[in-house]
């Protein structure tokens, strides 16, 4: 399935719900900051540089925008309005990277019929550069998963606490990555939920859950200070917050090291503004998630400042129409 071009050329009308947040230094002239997010690597080359994260979580298979029955999401999402949408982003900035925190699969007929080959290919046809995995993305098996990603991806799966070794999985993921955009190096990795309880034993198979702070960790430090990336992204399915002690965003950013944003899912939580938690070195950890559905694409913009201790963030959540 594709998009065609005449309707990735329409023109999107889109209503944001925008906030800038920002953390002033302590420094004379002190710049805009969010501490602990100064670079690892050499001076930039350019007086500022400028990154813009897109991102979605919990897509659902939601292929065509929600139905015009008069309901509240009518006539919102949709897959081409948002690759009309994140093209003209693209248009406007040199450095975009589009990412997704999981849930690719079910939610629509399109899943049932297709098992989720429409919507692999038209992540791969609007250019997302990474995921991970969520627990409906095992709805048809994991056989099924490896298959979509195989024949219809292009882009890493990236997960580092789910241990696929023993699975037909073994070669199709990788516990962290690396994107360079500009002068900007930003590492990624990811964390899934726990499956049991979630997931039928019989679709995840011999995969082997892993402690996921612990695993994030390894792989933000190898990111951060021996690859010495920029940023370091997390791609989390673990939820955003629980009234437990159950693993959550919030949990892991509290307990995090060398990760500097956490981009969401599972939970289908709408923030109209990120959250900002100190970690375990007392570095503050952005936290974002855009609910589900494909109803919202996150956009954050990150500037970054020669010689300056400092990154401008400013962070939209722009309904998709």
């Amino acid at each position: 399935m594709s998009v065609s071009k005449d309707v990735l050329s329409k023109k999107n009308n889109v209503m944001k719900s925008r906030r800038e947040f920002v953390i002033k230094s302590g420094a004379a002239g002190a710049a805009l900051i969010v501490p602990g997010w100064m670079s690892a690597s050499p001076l930039f080359k350019e007086e500022i540089s400028r990154l813009i994260i897109l991102h979605t979580n919990d897509v659902h298979s939601r292929v065509e925008p929600f139905p015009m029955d008069g309901s509240k999401n009518a006539g919102l999402g949709g897959a081409a309005p948002r690759a009309a949408l994140i093209e003209k982003i693209r248009s406007e900035n040199e450095h975009v990277i589009l990412l997704d925190s999981g849930d690719i699969f079910q939610g629509t007929p399109y899943f049932n019929f297709f098992l989720g080959e429409v919507d692999i290919k038209l992540m791969t046809q609007m250019g997302y550069e990474a995921t991970t995995m969520g627990n409906h993305d095992f709805d048809a098996g994991l056989e099924n998963f490896e298959k979509q990603m195989r024949e219809h991806g292009n882009f890493p799966l990236i997960i580092s606490n789910y241990d696929f070794s023993d699975t037909v999985m073994h070669n199709r993921y990788s516990s962290r990555h690396i994107i360079q955009k500009g002068n900007i190096k930003v590492g990624l990795t990811g964390v899934g939920i726990e499956m049991s309880g979630l997931v039928p034993d019989n679709l995840y198979g011999n995969t082997r859950y892993l402690d996921p702070i612990k695993n994030a960790n390894e792989q933000a430090d190898i990111l951060k200070h021996d690859e010495k990336c920029d940023l370091v992204i997390c791609l989390s399915h673990l939820g955003y917050r629980y009234g437990n002690e159950k693993v959550s965003d919030i949990v892991l950013a509290k307990n995090s090291r060398s990760i500097d944003i956490i981009l969401g899912g599972h939970t289908h939580t709408f923030m109209d503004q990120p959250d900002y938690y100190k970690n375990s070195e007392g570095q503050y950890v952005m936290i974002n998630q855009v609910g589900w559905a494909g109803l919202r694409l996150g956009k954050i913009d990150i500037s970054f400042e020669r010689n300056k201790p400092a990154k401008c963030v400013t962070c939209e959540g722009i309904w998709v129409k």
